[in-house]
């Protein structure tokens, strides 16, 4: 059965996720307590089946856990129906298709901000480090100034979201499990003081608008409106970091798909971004909790049984890709699961397209003789997948 914390499997786990899959079902892992939903089609219906649930369970001591658990109890990721679809849609009202698009100046300009200073590094005869000068900041700038976040405190934002999500790991140690405890604090902290001073000042700022914000008489409470500008940070970067570093690493070994990028890569940079996602999946574990006794892929799911979707591999899914383990930057269609589906599709899915759409072309036509200056450092972690440097000549 596989071992979660066996740095071999985490740093290529693909064969044994494709091992897992000839069963054709769901499979029980006793380490984890869970049903292991590898496949495409069971991936797939794990995230839409309707007797499944995202029941967050409190960690306890709760005085030492309080904060983190209601950041999570009281966000839209870890509740369901009705809860689910009042904060939704919610917060849906606020960041909107519109709102998103309206960012596209901004998104642009930071872009050519990283660049010019990459391009001091470059100019110098060094390598520059592709995560931490370029597809960290750009998200992490995006969603701080989205939310009105001071620029002097961005420097605050991925520690703390870093924190945060090594929780989602399995069995985390008790060092992260500290971490977690006082970034989740310091940053429910820091939001709460913001909101409250724009209640007072408002901003043109998705604080200011996620307090003003109301359907049908109903308005997010003090938690819950810190706890979705939390979940937008966390999960509104986290995504686009790992997708395109694990993609860009992923193309940059195949110079087939070097080639395209070099000499295309504004005309396929839509097909590109989704590969990116399908590819080498920036999450790969996503955990739901039968509400009442059901079935996937004709496996018997006892009400209180857990069970998981493999979104790794499920888009490896031989049954529905085509060459699956080969990188296809031209791929249409590409039904990946990178992003979920049913009602936790990934509401920030368009920021991060977009985001992606802007810096892919960007940096290819800044680079086209890009090249890996070294090994790339990868993250020691399964669930959330990705590096942590990614050094490269240019």
């Amino acid at each position: 059965m596989l071992d979660f914390n066996d740095q071999v499997f985490v740093e290529n786990p693909y064969p044994a996720l494709a091992e897992l899959r000839k069963a054709g079902k769901p499979i029980w892992h006793e380490g984890l307590q869970l049903f292991l939903a590898a496949t495409h089609d069971d991936a797939n219906n794990v995230f839409r089946n309707k007797s499944l649930g995202r029941i967050f369970t409190e960690k306890t001591p709760q005085f030492e856990w309080e904060i983190f658990n209601w950041l999570h109890s009281d966000s839209i990721l870890d509740s369901e129906p009705p809860k689910h679809t009042r904060l939704r849609a919610l917060v849906s009202k606020a960041f909107n298709r519109n709102k998103i698009e309206a960012m596209r100046p901004a998104i642009e300009q930071i872009t050519v901000e990283l660049l010019e200073q990459i391009d001091i590094k470059v100019k110098s005869g060094q390598p520059f480090d592709l995560i931490a000068d370029y597809a960290e900041p750009l998200p992490v700038k995006i969603i701080a100034d989205l939310l009105g976040f001071p620029p002097s405190d961005e420097h605050l934002l991925r520690p703390w979201s870093q924190a945060i999500v090594k929780m989602y790991e399995v069995n985390p140690t008790i060092q992260y499990q500290e971490s977690a405890k006082l970034a989740a604090r310091e940053f429910a902290d820091y939001v709460h003081a913001l909101a409250i001073h724009r209640k007072t000042n408002p901003g043109n700022d998705l604080i200011t608008e996620l307090a003003l914000v109301e359907e049908n008489g109903e308005k997010l409470s003090a938690r819950e409106l810190v706890a979705t500008c939390v979940l937008l940070l966390n999960a509104g970067h986290e995504a686009s970091v790992n997708a395109f570093g694990n993609g860009m690493v992923a193309a940059l070994r195949r110079p087939d798909q070097v080639k395209l990028l070099r000499e295309n890569a504004r005309t396929i940079t839509e097909t590109a971004l989704e590969e990116f996602m399908r590819f080498d999946a920036p999450l790969h574990l996503f955990e739901r909790t039968a509400t009442a006794a059901t079935q996937i892929g004709g496996v018997a799911i006892a009400a209180g049984q857990k069970i998981a979707a493999l979104i790794g591999s499920a888009n490896r899914d031989e049954k529905v890709f085509t060459n699956p383990t080969q990188m296809d930057l031209t791929r249409d269609p590409n039904p990946h699961i990178g992003f979920g589906a049913g009602i936790h599709f990934c509401i920030g899915a368009p920021l991060a397209r977009l985001e992606m759409g802007v810096s892919l072309p960007a940096i290819w036509e800044k680079y086209p003789n890009m090249q890996l200056a070294s090994e790339p450092v990868r993250r020691p972690t399964f669930v959330l997948r990705g590096y942590e440097s990614v050094l490269i000549s240019a």
